[in-house]
């Protein structure tokens, strides 16, 4: 007799832990981002024969779903906390254009791969499609640029500032094309208010919760309770991604919004009392729960179902990643930088593209339909997985490439 959670779910659980753990490993040895290896786990488990891991629970158990939601939203709130209003501010001279053309040329390039392939489709698909394709991994690009020794300079500055734009700017898209797939039309009114409340609700959060938080946390110290400062965080994420739900946004906004809250300046007065920063106390957190969602986003490819228009699709979406990301470098102002260099920084996806991708295997259109066929949703993963998997070797080649053209006593290219 069972209680509770089925003992079968906790088994798939511990099961699909385990496999992202490996997989990350496996691709961190071949200097690969870990978060490849913890998809392809997925992938391997979602297409074994016999369909056994589906008796395990498979993707649509309910508690695995909670827990790749709670993971991906606990993602979010770590990229924000690593994340810097102050920084991005200060580089949006520079750095926003590239950003705003990292998001409409792949995007449009994107919506033109997607009609030329699946002419059928509907609208929302199409937006949905190239909507995935703007997103933009600043950990990955700033993993490469650190292990090059290239971290401070003006191109690194750039690329991780308008990054780090693309993902409030992608966040904002991605808000709007789910509301305009669950309801079915295209409505430029619909679209604007979407558009407004997302700005209003970021803008309103930093606002407002950069003079509430100092309260809360001036309180949160004096408490006995151990970890309280890294509880009260997640509380704070979890409650911005509820009022973002309230609000008909995505939920993950509200979580990335409460990161941006949460940086440097707003913890530094209670650091002389032994508290770490925030981060240390939501890493181990997002280690376990966030591999969770991607092993299940790679559950969902079904390889079988794969065919000649999935893999044109793929090529096509492949092909408009790469070149809307490196012409958005056309965006730099200054003759100091290398535009290709910012231009391939911009190019990963990572876990950025992956959520995109989740979020779009979840949605339903109004006649009750998926939004995505398993297909496209294959294809779209594969795209985020490849591009992914190119950009690190390209921008260290062009980044080598620049600095022996520099000294041999060229400018930039």
């Amino acid at each position: 007799m069972e209680h509770g959670v089925p003992a079968i779910t906790w088994a798939a659980l511990a099961l699909m832990i385990v496999a992202a753990k490996l997989g990350g490993e496996v691709a961190s040895r071949l200097r690969q981002p870990p978060v490849l290896g913890e998809l392809l786990a997925g992938v391997l488990l979602g297409n074994l024969p016999a369909g056994w891991l589906g008796a395990l629970g498979g993707t649509n158990d309910v508690v695995i779903a909670f827990a790749a939601e709670l993971g991906v939203m606990l993602l979010l709130f770590q990229v924000g906390l690593e994340s810097s209003v102050g920084e991005m501010v200060k580089v949006a001279p520079r750095a926003g254009l590239v950003a705003v053309l990292g998001v409409i040329f792949p995007s449009v390039l994107g919506i033109g791969a997607s009609r030329l392939v699946l002419p059928d489709a509907s609208s929302s698909a199409h937006l949905f499609i190239g909507a995935t394709l703007c997103a933009t991994s600043v950990g990955i690009t700033a993993s490469v640029l650190k292990d090059l020794g290239a971290l401070g300079s003006p191109e690194a500055r750039v690329v991780l500032g308008a990054a780090v734009i693309d993902d409030v700017l992608g966040l904002v898209v991605l808000s709007i094309v789910s509301a305009v797939a669950t309801t079915g039309a295209v409505d430029p009114a619909a679209v604007g208010r979407i558009t407004l409340v997302a700005v209003a609700f970021v803008v309103g959060a930093l606002v407002i919760g950069l003079g509430v938080t100092r309260g809360v946390y001036r309180f949160a110290a004096v408490l006995r309770a151990p970890q309280v400062l890294g509880a009260v965080s997640i509380a704070l994420c979890l409650m911005l991604g509820s009022a973002s739900a309230l609000a008909g946004l995505a939920p993950i906004v509200g979580a990335y919004a409460a990161g941006l809250l949460l940086d440097d300046v707003s913890v530094r007065p209670f650091g002389a009392g032994g508290l770490k920063k925030i981060e240390d106390f939501v890493s181990p957190i997002v280690a376990v729960f966030a591999p969770i969602f991607f092993v299940r986003t790679g559950m969902s490819v079904e390889l079988a179902g794969l065919g000649v228009e999935s893999l044109l699709l793929t090529v096509l979406l492949v092909v408009s990643a790469l070149a809307g990301k490196i012409v958005c470098g056309l965006g730099v102002r200054g003759k100091d930088i290398d535009r290709l260099t910012v231009g391939i920084g911009m190019v990963p996806r990572g876990e950025v593209g992956l959520i995109f991708a989740g979020v779009a295997a979840e949605l339903v259109q109004p006649d009750g339909k998926p939004l995505l066929s398993r297909g496209v949703h294959a294809a779209l993963v594969a795209t985020v997985f490849i591009t992914t998997l190119a950009a690190p070797p390209a921008l260290a080649w062009r980044i080598r490439a620049r600095n022996k053209h520099e000294t041999a006593g060229g400018g930039y290219a």
